[in-house]
């Protein structure tokens, strides 16, 4: 039997990931020492893999495809297929953002105001790549961690991953300007992507995986409507594609469906009972594939 390795990002992904590829459909199963998650496709395999080391590994066809930040892929100057970009980080559906940050007094304003200084970041090489666009010379040295609490006495800024920018603010740290910003990536190898069986199971998950992201933010909604305020309802209906609309038996109007925005849904649900619908139902959706 063919098989597709997979590498699963471990840490600060692995959660978000793993709960994206269960709305996908798939059951991951992962225990607390080992590095291979069981997965109830019979043509996957699993690994466990560090977002930072994961471009690396598909690159050289150690796994044939991978879930990891572009930031890594880039600050490893990785050659691989990225399948599909995938909207969803930590802790909500967006993408991440690297950025310069210096304390909150510091007199370093803008970019250029980093002559000369001292710089930690774990992603060092888009940081220097970062510095020269900006006809900058300074110092970047590699931070193995904490790197929110070196400066100002180590270092002079930090360059440092944000999704809500609540971490900076609670160590009195304040955004210079973003150095880059980041989606979670699905990326092959390349000799991988050449293979037919592998490319079109790749594909085949890259299409779930997708739907899985987009529906994280949607819901279904249901209800049935009166003849007479069938035009008004659907006015109000923001849909995704027009909504289906079915006639009800006897006669008694219609059963309307569709799909929603959830951050809507709490606004438009009173006006359309208001409106004349009835029955009104949400529900959650795994996946929803255009």
């Amino acid at each position: 039997m063919s098989t597709l390795i997979l590498g699963i990002p471990k840490g600060s992904l692995q959660q978000s990931t793993c709960e994206m590829m269960q709305r996908a459909g798939f059951v991951v199963r992962i225990s607390d020492r080992s590095y291979y998650p069981a997965i109830d496709d019979s043509e996957l395999q699993c690994r466990l893999i560090r977002p930072q080391d994961m471009s690396r590994y598909v690159e050289k066809g150690i796994i044939d495809v991978g879930l990891t930040g572009a930031d890594w892929v880039e600050e490893n100057d990785s050659e691989v297929t990225v399948v599909t970009d995938l909207v969803y980080a930590k802790q909500q559906q967006t993408k991440v953002r690297w950025v310069m940050a210096v304390p909150e007094d510091s007199a370093i304003q803008t970019p250029s105001d980093l002559e000369g200084k001292r710089i930690a970041t774990e992603l060092v090489n888009v940081t220097r790549k970062y510095l020269k666009r900006k006809g900058v010379n300074a110092e970047v040295e590699f931070s193995h961690g904490a790197t929110e609490v070196k400066a100002p006495h180590l270092v002079d800024a930090i360059v440092e991953l944000t999704e809500t920018g609540s971490s900076l603010r609670a160590n009195r740290l304040r955004i210079v300007d973003t150095v880059m910003e980041s989606t979670t990536q699905f990326i092959a190898n390349n000799k991988s992507w050449k293979d037919p069986w592998k490319r079109e199971k790749t594909e085949n998950l890259a299409m779930l995986f997708s739907g899985a992201v987009t529906a994280r933010a949607k819901v279904g909604l249901k209800m049935n409507v009166p003849s007479d305020r069938l035009e008004v309802i659907i006015k109000k209906l923001p849909a995704l594609r027009k909504p289906t609309v079915s006639n009800l038996a006897e006669g008694s109007g219609y059963a309307v469906e569709t799909v929603i925005d959830e951050s809507i849904a709490r606004r438009i649900i009173p006006e359309l009972k208001r409106a004349g619908a009835e029955g009104i139902i949400e529900y959650p959706l795994n996946k929803v594939i255009p």
